[in-house]
């Protein structure tokens, strides 16, 4: 049975930084390529990050300098490193296949919902 299980998000000032964690269980990690994926409150879910099995990264323009994805293979979980966040950061985020390398997306998680504020 694939679960992913976000964690890390929070309320956050702007210009503040946070860690999500994306563990995983029922499925072959480090055969997959990954990507963070994130919703703002009334708009589409878009791919913010992701990471090939070999460790290639590539990011949205709106993200790229700012966050970093990154992989542990050992312990079959993704992360993503988010600093200089502002307002428009403010999502929830989820974690998930690639779908732009393997077509299909797993079972989606809950998310972890980052909120950026004065």
């Amino acid at each position: 049975q694939v679960q992913l299980v976000e964690s890390g998000g929070g309320l956050v000032q702007p210009g503040g930084s946070l860690r999500l964690s994306c563990a995983t269980s029922g499925i072959f990690f480090s055969n997959y390529a990954m990507a963070w994926y994130r919703q703002p409150p009334g708009k589409q879910r878009d791919l913010v990050a992701a990471i090939t099995t070999s460790g290639r990264t590539n990011y949205a323009d709106s993200v790229n300098g700012r966050f970093t994805i990154s992989r542990d293979n050992a312990e079959n979980t993704l992360y993503l490193e988010m600093n200089s966040l502002n307002a428009e950061d403010t999502a929830v985020y989820y974690c998930n296949a690639d779908v732009k390398v393997h077509g299909v997306s797993l079972t989606w998680g809950q998310g972890t919902q980052v909120t950026v504020s004065s």
